[in-house]
């Protein structure tokens, strides 16, 4: 397999041990892309992509490799799928928007297997572009609004340090637990600024949790639980994301031409394998999704693939297990699966004390897989340095690294708008291919 090489002056800085373990610094670095890392440009058999049409042919093999080798085969859109759409306020929010919950029905029928999708869409613009991202709680803890509907479906409890679960009772939550995530979920900002917002619960898909295989939707797919390929956890979320986007095609108030995927930790993963997998999405946005999602495995930092296999064995399929311990010799890597994306506009974030995400390893495949962005004749990310703390590099490749730890920050809503900003809202350059899912 051929070996992508950087294409701009290499400084090192320490070796490999010590990118382990000392945290990242600032200011800017320029680093190098790891040597062996797999070049998405080049096919299995070690010819180069010189075309476009050869492209497709490419994009068909990762496709097929990153299924077989790590998230599992997915079903295609339900044949008896249907919405309804059991809500819709056209004052909420102080009137500021009008909110839709849609029931999902997965197998067509009310009781079966479901999602909740709640859509806010901002009053003052017609069809605008979507933000859709599953979330980590439940639709009622995004935001304090009473009308939302509280999910029934099964919630961690117990200490948690990114949110205060005080409130969830039983496994099931509570009237109090209304708007206790609200603060990485800025609705008002999104919306002021010309953007409607859609999420559900990862709950409605996939419970997440060890004992949760029968709760799951993967669990009404049993012939994909057969073979090392099987239905994940990552691709049972990426899934969902593809059938939220289904209903916003139908919903008139929107543009579905412009839904942008988003997902922060664990659902970032989700979120990109979901615009990997369907090309519908405008764009991705990645929120410190590391190792799995926007990290490069063959960059030695952060949670390692032995790690992920263990502490959550269903996240990726059987298949995975079998790399355990060979994160840097993988023989394929997650800027082959952002070359899947590519060149829809992308945005990768890192934050300097999250050193689980590995900052550098997501900033060093920002850097990779601007190459396939420059086969499509458009830029990528503008620069291979590192950037400061806090200073966005904004391109059709964009990243930054702000300061703190694991979250989603206002700092980090405000570079996604200006981001969507330039390349979702404005005619875009390449215009995905319309597939049915």
């Amino acid at each position: 397999m051929g070996r992508l090489r950087t294409a701009v002056s290499i400084l090192l800085f320490g070796t490999a041990a010590a990118c382990m373990a000392s945290p990242p610094r600032a200011p800017s670095e320029q680093m190098s892309l790891p040597a062996s890392l797999p070049n998405p440009l080049v096919f299995a058999n070690g010819s180069p992509v010189k075309t476009r049409s050869e492209w497709q042919e490419r994009r068909k093999e990762l496709l097929h490799t990153f299924t077989e080798q790590m998230y599992g085969r997915m079903p295609g859109r339900p044949a008896h799928m249907r919405f309804e759409v059991f809500d819709r306020d056209p004052h909420a929010l102080g009137g500021t928007a009008t909110r839709e919950q849609v029931e999902i029905l997965f197998d067509g029928r009310k009781g079966g297997r479901q999602m909740d999708l709640l859509v806010y869409i901002p009053n003052h613009v017609q069809h605008p572009p979507v933000i859709l991202g599953l979330n980590f709680w439940g639709n009622e803890t995004i935001n304090s609004d009473p009308g939302i509907r509280i999910s029934e479906r099964w919630i961690e409890s117990g200490r948690n340090p990114f949110v205060n679960l005080s409130c969830v009772s039983n496994h099931r939550a509570t009237a109090a637990c209304r708007g206790i995530n609200a603060g990485r979920w800025p609705v008002q900002m999104i919306l002021n600024a010309g953007y409607a917002l859609a999420t559900a619960y990862r709950g409605d898909l996939d419970p997440d949790h060890m004992g949760g295989y029968a709760e799951s939707i993967r669990s009404a797919y049993p012939q994909l639980e057969q073979g090392n390929d099987n239905f994940s956890t990552i691709a049972a979320w990426a899934w969902g994301l593809s059938r939220a986007l289904d209903y916003l095609e139908t919903d008139r108030k929107v543009d579905a031409h412009r839904v942008v995927a988003f997902g922060w930790s664990r659902l970032g993963k989700a979120a990109i394998w979901a615009a990997a997998t369907d090309p519908r999405f405008a764009a991705l946005i990645s929120n410190e999704s590391g190792a799995g999602g926007a990290k490069l495995f063959h960059h030695p930092g952060g949670e390692s693939i032995l790690h992920l296999n263990t502490a959550f064995p269903y996240w990726f399929c059987r298949t995975f297990r079998q790399y355990n311990g060979r994160d840097t010799s993988l023989p394929f890597d997650q800027n082959e699966v952002l070359a899947l994306v590519a060149p829809r506009p992308v945005y990768i974030a890192s934050a300097m004390d999250d050193h689980n995400s590995d900052p550098r390893g997501e900033f060093l495949n920002a850097v990779a897989v601007s190459a396939v962005y420059r086969f499509f004749g458009v830029s990528g990310l503008p620069t291979a340095q590192w950037p400061p703390v806090n200073q966005p590099i904004l391109g059709r490749v964009s990243y930054h690294v702000r300061s703190g730890g694991h979250s989603v920050t206002d700092f980090d809503w405000q570079q996604y708008l200006r981001f969507c900003n330039r390349y979702v809202k404005a005619k875009p350059h390449f215009v995905p291919i319309r597939a049915k899912h």
